[in-house]
């Protein structure tokens, strides 16, 4: 096999500024693909880009606020004008409202989160549907939490929202699934060395989770490989 495998695919990777996206978009860059780094933190995003350089892959740089109303759009018109179409496209972004009972939860964070984990989602789905209709193999993966499947005391506010992202996926996989070539995914990364998970427990080690990068590895892996249309999983890798 190729050492670029992903060689001239064009992905989008949301909250590419750190973490596991970062990581994947390093990971996607390196097996070939030109990959659009999405994200808020404009220094974060050069960062990640100067290593994707060094690594000698390409990338470019798209900064926005995804909760913005029309800033998926603007970018879904730029991706059209310069490259027509869409091969890969994996949304990390996501927000992790503060752990509460749900008594106590509280509404303009919980509007926040749903904004960016459930209303960006959709927009991002219908904005891209089409350019990636138009490659011969489009892939959808979306990064997900196991609170969105199993609901956990304290989490009901970002389980709520994953529980959501999780439904939009896999409908809009069904309803493409006959109609073109398109693909789509769930995948759980599984604890992970995050800054949103140093936030949900901060007495934790970081040295006993695995990182970024192992979770960025089984997504290219899975990219690289195939996979089945509505495939779901867990990363389950040791620190």
């Amino acid at each position: 096999m190729s050492d670029k495998p992903l060689e001239g695919q064009i992905a989008v990777v949301t909250g590419a500024s750190r973490g596991i996206g970062a990581a994947t978009a390093k990971a996607l860059a390196t097996t070939g693909a030109h990959v659009i780094i999405t994200g808020r933190n404009v220094k974060d995003l050069e960062a990640v880009e100067d290593a994707i350089h060094d690594a000698v892959g390409t990338s470019t740089i798209a900064p926005l606020d995804l909760t913005e109303s029309d800033s998926i759009g603007r970018l879904a018109h730029a991706v059209a004008e310069r490259w027509d179409r869409l091969d890969i496209l994996v949304i990390s972004a996501a927000m992790l409202p503060t752990l509460t009972p749900v008594t106590q939860i509280e509404q303009n964070q919980f509007s926040k989160a749903i904004t960016l984990n459930v209303l960006a989602t959709q927009a991002l789905l219908a904005a891209f549907d089409p350019l990636l209709k138009r490659s011969p193999q489009g892939r959808i993966i979306g990064l997900t939490s196991s609170v969105g499947a199993e609901p956990r005391a304290f989490w009901g506010a970002y389980g709520a929202t994953k529980a959501a992202f999780d439904n939009l996926l896999l409908a809009h996989g069904q309803e493409i699934g006959r109609i073109s070539e398109t693909r789509v995914a769930v995948i759980d990364p599984g604890a992970t060395r995050t800054a949103m998970r140093a936030r949900a427990y901060p007495g934790e080690d970081p040295q006993t989770v695995k990182p970024p990068e192992a979770v960025a590895e089984r997504i290219t892996a899975l990219l690289v490989d195939g996979f089945e249309n509505l495939h779901r999983e867990r990363v389950e890798i040791s620190a």
